[in-house]
């Protein structure tokens, strides 16, 4: 009975080891997330680049107007107004505070 709990709790402490060998319930094995992530950690996000412009007739290349995004983000379409809140969350990221 103590070999087997032994067994499982070695087993189980191997989990926790990453791929360098350090301990800690952090995943290693998952690119940009115990190492910081990087410059473009958000990139994975955009799973469909341009819909959102296509959605609102606005030509790729030009600026969404903030009004159509806030309108778009209360439209009853879900997936609209999913890239729309997302476009809001993007629009705040990358300024630095003063």
């Amino acid at each position: 009975m103590d070999a087997e709990l032994a067994s499982f709790q070695k087993k189980k402490r191997k989990k926790h080891i990453g791929a360098e060998g350090e301990k800690g319930h952090r995943r290693l094995d998952r690119p940009g997330r115990a190492r910081g992530g990087g410059a473009k950690w958000i990139h994975g996000a955009i799973k469909h680049p341009g819909a959102l412009h296509r959605s609102l007739g606005v030509p790729e290349g030009e600026k969404i107007p903030a009004s159509k995004i806030e309108k778009a983000a209360h439209s009853d379409n879900p997936t609209l107004a999913r890239r729309a809140r997302f476009a809001q969350t993007l629009k705040g990221l990358g300024h630095k505070k003063d």
